[in-house]
């Protein structure tokens, strides 16, 4: 029901997914963020919540700091150094040693992010923005989180057509920079571009999104990112503090369908859930009976 994989990183050991999954902590050091802006833009709190997250479970904590929500201004380069590099150097001053990922389209920010101690470039662009994001992320033998935002889309094109197509254009330009496939997950892009009813059929046909658009047989690791998203937000009718059932919904379904890591705000919750659904497809573990 899921595929494995094992996804090499830089100095530490390789993630390993399959039919346990991972979840994502996600560390908004921003003041505008949709859900938690402006709460962990300090460089103290943002390192006390990357720890209360560890320690409910988190597998990866993914650091950001330029909101994608709708309306949010751009941020320029440095500005968004200013806001991750001395959270980067002091989760590696405390000693932390679950993987950082770095959440930017910036070759810049990505780059000096991994020489700091991150080693996992999360790109909302897929590849395609700055063309040197994939350079730098095979300078480092770094794996990179593929994120499908197509801003001009056709509608016209049923939307899984179109993210084969974009994942196919995405993994040729990775190949071209000589990274290698081991190194590449997909993430579907809930909520960037997409309607209501396309984000609920993505979820509902998720699995089908893993095999190669461009390698015979092959497959890639799938990252599911719908926490407290409008998704929810606009079937429930509430708002993101409220969202927690609705994301917990998203993340099982997502499992079910053949995800492997969870990209979410709220530990505990998402990683109990998770729990309960793999002993669903695969039996609780031999201790517990």
């Amino acid at each position: 029901m899921h595929t494995s994989h094992t996804i090499p990183l830089p100095n530490r050991p390789p993630l390993l997914l399959g039919q346990t999954p991972l979840v994502m902590g996600i560390l908004n050091v921003t003041p505008d963020s949709f859900s938690d802006g402006g709460q962990h833009n300090l460089v103290d709190s943002a390192v006390a919540h990357a720890r209360q997250m560890i320690a409910e479970g988190a597998d990866i904590i993914d650091i950001g700091g330029e909101s994608t929500r709708p309306g949010a201004e751009p941020v320029g380069t440095q500005e968004e150094l200013d806001r991750v590099m001395p959270v980067i150097d002091a989760l590696v001053a405390a000693g932390i040693t679950t993987p950082l990922s770095i959440d930017t389209y910036k070759p810049l920010v990505a780059d000096q992010a991994i020489q700091a101690g991150a080693s996992i470039i999360n790109d909302v662009h897929g590849l395609q923005g700055a063309p040197e994001m994939a350079e730098i992320a095979a300078l480092h033998s770094v794996p990179v989180i593929v994120m499908h935002w197509q801003k001009d889309r056709d509608s016209a094109v049923p939307l899984l057509d179109d993210m084969r197509r974009y994942f196919a254009h995405s993994i040729e330009r990775a190949q071209r920079a000589e990274i290698s496939l081991d190194q590449i997950i997909l993430d579907p892009g809930f909520g960037f571009g997409k309607s209501l009813a396309e984000n609920y059929e993505l979820l509902r046909k998720l699995g089908s999104l893993r095999s190669s658009p461009v390698q015979q047989g092959g497959d890639f690791a799938i990252l599911v990112g719908t926490s407290r998203k409008s998704m929810i937000g606009k079937l429930l009718g509430n708002q993101p503090e409220d969202r927690l059932a609705g994301t917990i919904a998203t993340t099982v379904l997502g499992y079910l369908n053949g995800g492997h890591i969870f990209r979410v705000h709220d530990i505990r919750a998402n990683r109990d859930a998770l729990r309960v659904a793999q002993a669903t497809l695969y039996g609780p573990p031999a201790q517990q009976g």
